[in-house]
């Protein structure tokens, strides 16, 4: 394991090459699984302020559980999350041409972002999705005294493993947006340290 600052990092985040091959997943982290995707308190109003912007690019179905649900659940343990659609698929979800599903919001941020689209909330607010989602298979747990981070294995991104590069390099942006640059600048320091003292 790796520590920096208050973190307990796996040593698989520095170990471990990832490259996500959506044309072998189609989008399956998305759509299966047995909960949804964990979101922030911060990032509760920024959905909201964003959500007229997503919706047009949401499935109709999508479009209804966040009518229902708002864009923020809440769990028995008070851990928020994105709504689903009938307990399967996240409800921000948008399919290409050939069935793969996509983020609606990070569709629209990328749209956005091609068009230069200065009027565009998530462009300006650079808020590509939720940081859990721009993070995996990175999970991010917080015990109060330290956060763990590990990478996440399954079955549906097996065939993005061992492609590209080490997970703390391929997920350097996210990294950086959701610990901050002198964290990740100290990740790096220490992975440097234990290679070298290997």
């Amino acid at each position: 394991m790796i520590i920096v600052k208050n973190s307990i990092v796996s040593d698989d985040v520095a170990d471990q090459c990832f490259g996500c091959r959506l044309e072998c997943c189609k989008g399956g982290c998305c759509v299966d699984g047995d909960s949804w995707a964990p979101l922030l308190e911060e990032e509760v109003p920024v959905l909201e302020d964003v959500l007229s912007e997503v919706l047009p690019a949401m499935t109709a179905a999508g479009r209804e559980a966040v009518e229902r649900q708002g864009v923020a659940v809440r769990d028995k343990d008070g851990d928020l999350g994105t709504p689903l659609i009938d307990g399967g698929a996240c409800a921000f979800i948008a399919y290409a041409p050939d069935g793969t599903a996509l983020c609606a919001i990070e569709k629209v941020y990328r749209e956005q972002q091609t068009r230069n689209v200065s009027e565009g909330k998530l462009s300006e607010l650079h808020f590509p999705k939720p940081v859990s989602c721009h993070l995996y298979p990175i999970r991010v747990e917080d015990f109060g005294e330290f956060t763990a981070v590990n990478y996440h294995q399954w079955d549906i991104c097996r065939p993005a493993k061992g492609h590209g590069e080490p997970l703390y390099r391929t997920l350097r942006e996210p990294l950086v947006r959701r610990f901050g640059q002198e964290w990740y600048d100290e990740l790096i320091e220490q992975i440097n340290y234990r290679n070298n003292e290997q």
